[in-house]
């Protein structure tokens, strides 16, 4: 889809096109629409990590609170968003030893209690090693500067997402 096929989707077709790039966000994609016409895919891109930034710090954290902890509950009942599942299976969330999948278990709950938002990584650049390796460092950091973070890390997921939805050519490449 080129840019301009992206400028003529109703918006309907937008919000159920784009709705997911930001994980259980469609409000995001629903908000951007009327930033059309987007000039390019980067400038499509740009307007959502632009709404995002303009939110206030508790919009932020309301972002980062719809993501599903990393090889939690909902993968095991198979209810995540299919990006989501994808995601998790690349990285190998889903095929965790019991030793791996007790820590990732306790990780998860630690780091929830210290921010009170789930750690969000992105798992299409990342293996399970190196998610367990981040989310214990994480746990370290100081809210506003793991808030942060996170944000950074929905923005690759959004990057990566909105190219798996969109054939691009040279001129329009994300």
């Amino acid at each position: 889809m080129d840019i301009s096929a992206v400028n003529a989707l109703s918006y309907e077709d937008f919000v159920n096109t784009f709705g997911n790039v930001v994980e259980k966000c469609p409000v995001i994609t629903a908000a951007v629409w009327s930033r059309r016409p987007f000039v390019s895919l980067n400038a499509l891109e740009a307007a959502i990590s632009d709404f995002i930034d303009e939110l206030p710090e508790s919009g932020k954290e309301g972002i980062l609170r719809c993501h599903p902890d990393l090889a939690g509950r909902d993968l095991q009942r198979g209810t995540l968003t299919r990006e989501s599942r994808q995601e998790q299976a690349g990285a190998g969330m889903d095929a965790l030893t019991s030793g791996e999948a007790e820590r990732m278990a306790r990780l998860n709950e630690e780091y929830k209690k210290r921010f009170g938002f789930p750690f969000v990584i992105c798992a299409r650049m990342n293996d399970k090693a190196n998610i367990l390796l981040q989310l214990s460092e994480r746990c370290q950091n100081e809210r506003a500067v793991e808030r942060a973070r996170g944000i950074e890390e929905v923005k690759k997921i959004c990057r990566l997402r909105l190219q798996s939805l969109l054939l691009t050519d040279g001129a329009n490449k994300l």
